[in-house]
């Protein structure tokens, strides 16, 4: 086969901000997407989710994906409904979690449009999801589990690698190896020393490097979270309230878990402290934890005693049995940004109230429900309608599954060679430009910030 000179990088999404990660490959003779995330947040990166893209979905030939979360998998059916026919590849549990994903997006969107449609509180007339469940059935027949570790031959000159990274179950960094020259396409990097997961693995060759930078601008918070979290629970239950913890539903949500569970052993929380997950998607995770105990530090034994701690809510008739139940009470529900999800119902009875506390445990992206409240916003629109925020609000800071700046680069830090070029991704402005000047301090590497829709040209002759 014929070495092309030079190789297009499309930056389809999560250029300038944090979602909606889409990276396109384009060579002469194969065109291959990483990642095929949805744009969540502003209402302006949302709105892109019903444009068209600047390529046609028919023309890709290969998806794969770094992990199973909704801004890395969650245009999947959309890419289908616009063409879209060839496999997605992804390690098994990373499809696992994209499966439940997938089709809680689409329930979410449909419950939504059909809320709107009854209460009257969309512009649109119609309110449409953007796909739905039968979508999201013919996107997963495309589906295709690859293993860790091991190289896969695409075509005669490119091979894919999926290397364990931390951050959720499943998820990898993928390595390329095209006519012999290394890309490297870190998706989102776990922690060292995870309660739950092992620490990422490092790549040892990069020419071209995509590189994530969500906190490039910050170091995790020191700060003893399983005492910070003890303090805020007793608090709660002092003031005769409720602790409401928006969660992501895969690893976070049982990150939690694990936590409250520790803290249970020890003595320290009353024992009858109602603790209840209400997360659909949340409760499925569970269950792939107990399939793939591989990939995580926990046996099986463990998952079933800290499961036993939590009251698992089956059915949303159970969501308001709880909130008509008086007495302080632990609620882990979705979705972890506020944008929809049993948590809404939640914060639609409790925000209003002082006894009431709110728990960030994850990262906020501009223009998210919980962004607004963590910045102090004094009312929150949600169900077509401003309620006010009287809740007290706390963060659980260092409880993030991304690495910070340290820990970003501590993990190019094992890269023999300086990347020939090196984007930076998966940030806002501030943290990528900060890891920017980070990376050139530390190591002496040049890097670019790549723009929305942008396309980058590699001439492989250079390398």
């Amino acid at each position: 086969m014929i070495m092309p000179d030079k190789i297009q990088i499309h930056f389809l999404g999560a250029s300038g901000t944090v979602t909606g990660s889409k990276y396109l490959l384009k060579l002469p003779d194969i065109t291959i997407l990483v990642d095929c995330g949805l744009f969540q947040g502003l209402k302006k990166l949302r709105e892109l989710n019903w444009q068209q893209l600047p390529v046609k979905a028919s023309d890709i030939d290969l998806v794969l994906l770094t992990h199973g979360h909704l801004d890395h998998t969650g245009f999947l059916p959309r890419l289908v409904n616009l063409g879209y026919r060839g496999p997605v590849w992804g390690t098994i549990p990373t499809l696992d979690i994209a499966e439940i994903i997938l089709r809680d997006s689409a329930k979410i969107q449909e419950e939504d449009a059909e809320r709107a449609n009854k209460e009257g509180f969309s512009k649109h007339k119609p309110a449409l999801p953007l796909y739905t469940t039968k979508d999201v059935e013919k996107t997963l027949t495309l589906f295709a589990g690859k293993k860790e570790g091991e190289w896969i031959s695409i075509n005669d000159s490119i091979q894919a690698r999926f290397q364990y990274n931390g951050h959720i179950l499943g998820a990898a960094f993928i390595e390329f190896d095209i006519h012999g020259k290394r890309f490297v396409f870190s998706g989102d990097i776990g922690r060292n020393n995870d309660p739950l997961l092992r620490d990422p693995k490092k790549p040892d060759k990069a020419d071209i490097l995509i590189l994530e930078s969500t906190y490039g601008a910050r170091l995790h918070s020191s700060v003893n979270i399983p005492e910070k979290l003890q303090r805020i629970i007793l608090e709660t239950v002092k003031n005769n309230g409720t602790l409401i913890i928006p969660s992501f539903a895969v690893e976070r949500a049982q990150l939690l878990m694990y936590l409250i569970w520790q803290l249970h052993k020890a003595g320290i929380i009353p024992p009858t402290l109602p603790v209840i997950l209400d997360s659909p998607m949340g409760t499925a995770a569970l269950n792939i934890f107990l399939k793939h105990h591989n990939w995580h530090k926990l046996n099986q034994k463990e998952c079933a005693e800290m499961s036993s701690r939590v009251r698992i809510v089956q059915s949303f008739r159970e969501t308001w049995e709880i909130i008509d139940t008086p007495g302080p009470k632990v609620i882990i529900a979705g979705s972890g940004m506020v944008t929809g999800g049993r948590v809404l119902t939640y914060l639609q009875q409790y925000i209003g109230k002082p006894e009431t506390t709110i728990l960030f445990a994850g990262f906020q992206a501009e223009g998210t429900r919980g962004r607004q409240i963590l910045e102090g916003a004094n009312e929150i629109k949600f169900f077509g309608k401003f309620y006010p925020v009287k809740a007290r609000v706390e963060i659980l800071e260092g409880l993030s599954g991304h690495a910070d700046k340290g820990e970003l680069i501590d993990w190019v830090s094992g890269i023999s060679n300086p990347p020939q070029e090196i984007f930076l991704v998966h940030g806002e402005p501030q943290s990528s430009d900060m890891l920017r000047v980070k990376l050139s301090d530390s190591l002496g590497w040049k890097a670019d910030i790549p723009e929305l829709f942008e396309i980058r040209e590699i001439d492989l002759s250079l390398i």
